[in-house]
């Protein structure tokens, strides 16, 4: 039994937000929570820190277990569709600027000996 929550078209790269995923992969939901907050990339952490208890607000309202004893099962992130944009460059030139989004992933359930 597990649940999860999605977020979809964040605005930040997956590079940068699977350095915080992987930090939190596999972890209990309380121990997550604390990680995130002391880890250095603050936005990152901010935005898994709210998915995370999503999830947990999800686990409460449709079972009858507590958050504190489940863990983060899966977490991954993908990519998703970038938006184009062009910036001015010399001798009247175009550049191309791609802002990044993506979708994040995150599942919460029993350890695996439970």
């Amino acid at each position: 039994m597990a649940t999860h929550a999605q977020l979809r078209y964040c605005r930040m790269s997956a590079r940068k937000l699977r350095l915080v995923a992987d930090t939190i992969r596999g972890k209990n939901y309380l121990e997550a929570l604390a990680i995130l907050q002391s880890l250095p990339k603050r936005k990152a952490a901010n935005i898994f820190s709210k998915l995370l208890q999503s999830a947990a607000a999800n686990t409460e309202e449709t079972t009858e277990f507590s958050p504190d004893e489940l863990v983060v099962r899966r977490v991954f992130v993908d990519g998703a569709r970038m938006l184009k944009r062009f910036r001015p460059a010399p001798m009247g030139r175009a550049h191309r600027i791609r802002k990044r989004l993506s979708h994040i992933t995150l599942e919460l359930g029993f350890p695996a000996g439970r």
